[in-house]
């Protein structure tokens, strides 16, 4: 099992509780979470099932290198982290 957990200001727009979820890989774990919050997928991922641009993935605090297959490593008892990123002046 591994931990997913998401920003504060995900969160502001779509229920996204922390969870610990079942895989191998992020698409693994991605795939467990959305079973039972499937309005998130939208917001993390395009149609294609890639990350979308302004979404980040970390996985026990480094950045995910597969952002179109989503096949990276994680390992039992991880922690994925979504962010979004915020853009201003």
């Amino acid at each position: 099992m591994a931990t997913i957990r998401f920003t504060a200001n995900l969160r502001r727009h779509v229920d996204c509780p922390t969870l610990e979820v079942a895989g191998t890989t992020l698409r693994d774990v991605l795939e467990d979470y959305f079973r039972d919050h499937a309005r998130v997928r939208d917001y993390i991922l395009d149609e294609q099932g890639r990350m979308r641009r302004h979404m980040s993935a970390f996985i026990d605090g480094r950045q995910v290198r597969d952002r179109d297959g989503l096949s990276d490593e994680v390992p039992a008892g991880g922690t994925v982290d979504i962010i979004q990123s915020l853009s201003g002046g």
